[in-house]
């Protein structure tokens, strides 16, 4: 697993919202879900707004590997649970990028439910 090159961290971290693939129990690729991310530094998150019961949440902590469909980018990735030493830089950037959303849309992103269920994103060879 490496980093992402500086082209699809561009384009995957200003996109609007992306699609997160994971996988099932039977290793099979579940239907795509429509997600916010937000870009640190070099790093890609992603939060569950509905918490860790969320059934995509879920799939990706229990089958680390999947795919992130964003800008015209196809890419196979990994989730990492995310430090939560980050958690307020990632809050940040939630509020930075969706503010013109009402609070009732953003909130439950940067609520405590959401931030204990934040994925890092990394690219893998697994295409």
């Amino acid at each position: 697993m490496g980093t992402w090159p500086a082209p699809d961290l561009d384009t995957i971290g200003t996109s609007e919202e992306v699609q997160i693939i994971t996988r099932r129990q039977d290793d099979t690729l579940s239907r795509p879900t429509t997600i916010w991310i937000v870009r640190v530094g070099d790093d890609l998150y992603v939060r569950s707004g509905f918490g860790a019961t969320n059934p995509w949440y879920r799939r990706a902590i229990a089958r680390p590997t999947g795919r992130i469909r964003a800008g015209g980018l196809d890419r196979a990735v990994s989730f990492d649970v995310a430090d939560p030493s980050v958690r307020s830089t990632i809050d940040a950037a939630y509020r930075a990028k969706y503010h013109r959303y009402p609070s009732n849309i953003l909130g439950p992103m940067v609520a405590d439910d959401a931030a204990s269920a934040a994925l890092r994103l990394r690219p893998t060879d697994n295409d």
